[in-house]
């Protein structure tokens, strides 16, 4: 057994925190390559190393005295160190970074001392070899992450090393400039080191014991999702369920490596289990629920649609020109409604509709905004019959008007659209029928 396990900021925002992540490193063998992240917020008043990394460059750039605000963030890794009682001093790193930022090496190079700098320190602390990212997770001239080069140079670079910790979140152009994913990239990293050493599981730890049924911030104490497939977890991760960074899936997916997600400070848990297929079926009907707010339809009617050739395209180029991308298009006979983003398509909305009744010539368009989209999504929901029919009926308990649904051909998700105002009601009423009552 091989496994990479990746920790977040929260799992190693203090000298308390690292002392649990070395007791899970230590508490297993197989936990062999460790990707950690910078530290995060050690209360909610707290700023994340990052952040602070950020703005101190910031100031750097400004032609602005940074040595107070870097001096902050070298107290902050000193706290964690004097906390471990290591022998270890930073002083000699923190130097370079100062010149750097006097050069102005660039934000994404500031941005990446974090998760550096606690690379150095986790490998210390555990007694692993440390290898930082720029030398191993490459980028092209362009900023491109270079994924074939990249899984070659680390799986050749790992191969002789029994444990070892690579930084999360950034890597190196070809000249050496420090290149960052997007935030929250170091679980890209953990993705690409467990496919470079071909893991047989990756574990994902932060600070919830798993990917919930629902928002916790709507529903009161949601159920765990035990095992969930990478095409479910894309589906909610879509509508805004984020636990993981929905880029890490790729790199494992393809090499058929599950993702676990795991507590750093409930390590008990199992977490979710995140697989390509599985034959389990699953507890409740539903896997998840998750949605967002902001959205516009525009709907569009014309008698005979149905028999035009090409009207959809026709409807679509209209919004294609003007740089906006739909979410849904449920259509009927005579009537098609697009879902946009309602903050996107505000500004432009007069120049699209000229463009639809230009293009596609339909009898009317009639706009409604204030709408939120909700999945529900889940492969147990093919076996089921009638799911639709308990979301409507739980939904019309609730006094929730359905604007829209919609069924993928793959019948894993069910699209709703409801109003805005509306938005929790209807997640809460879903739940409620999937899970808490089950009927």
């Amino acid at each position: 057994m091989l496994k990479v396990v990746k920790f977040g900021g929260s799992s190693l925002a203090s000298a308390g925190q690292f002392s649990k992540v070395g007791k899970i490193v230590r508490s297993d063998e197989s936990r062999r390559y460790v990707v950690p992240s910078a530290p995060g917020k050690r209360n909610s008043k707290d700023t994340k190393v990052t952040d602070m990394l950020y703005q101190c460059y910031a100031m750097a750039e400004a032609e602005q005295n940074f040595n107070a605000a870097l001096k902050k963030i070298q107290e902050r890794y000193e706290s964690i160190i004097n906390g471990l009682n290591l022998t270890l001093s930073l002083n000699k790193e923190f130097e370079v970074i100062a010149e750097n930022f006097k050069k102005k090496a660039g934000a994404d190079y500031a941005a990446s001392r974090g998760e550096y700098l606690n690379g150095i320190i986790m490998a210390n602390y555990l007694g692993f070899e440390f290898i930082d990212a720029a030398e191993v997770i490459l980028f092209n001239a362009n900023g491109e992450f270079e994924a074939e080069k990249t899984n070659e140079r680390l799986a050749k670079r790992l191969k002789g090393c029994k444990n070892a910790v690579i930084p999360g979140f950034y890597g190196a152009k070809e000249d050496g400039t420090v290149k960052t994913f997007s935030r929250g990239g170091s679980d890209i990293t953990g993705s690409i080191v467990a496919k470079a050493v071909r893991a047989d599981i990756y574990e994902n730890w932060t600070d919830v014991s798993g990917f919930l049924i629902a928002d916790p911030r709507i529903i009161e104490n949601p159920e765990v999702i035990k095992v969930i497939t990478y095409r479910e977890l894309r589906e909610l991760s879509y509508m805004g369920a984020t636990v993981l960074h929905e880029d890490a899936v790729f790199p494992v997916r393809k090499a058929g490596i599950p993702i676990n997600i795991r507590n750093t400070n409930a390590p008990e848990d199992e977490g979710t289990l995140i697989v390509e297929s599985t034959c389990r079926q699953p507890y409740y009907t539903i896997t998840g629920i998750a949605g967002k707010k902001g959205f516009v339809a525009v709907n569009i009617d014309k008698d005979m649609m149905n028999s035009e050739v090409g009207f959809g395209r026709k409807v679509l180029a209209a919004f294609e020109e003007h740089g906006i991308s739909f979410e849904h298009l449920p259509s009927g006979i005579d009537t098609m409604t697009v879902f946009v983003h309602q903050e996107e398509f505000e500004g432009k909305e007069q120049q699209v509709l000229s463009a639809i009744h230009r293009l596609a010539q339909p009898d009317s368009i009639d706009l409604e905004g204030d709408i939120a989209l909700i999945a529900v999504v889940g492969r147990g929901m093919r076996s089921t019959r009638g799911t639709a029919g308990r979301i409507f009926s739980a939904l019309a308990h609730a006094n929730v008007n359905v604007k829209m649904i919609d069924q993928g051909s793959s019948e894993l998700n069910i699209i709703i659209g409801v109003k805005n105002c509306d938005f929790e009601m209807a997640i809460r009423a879903i739940y409620d029928i999937f899970v808490v009552t089950q009927i």
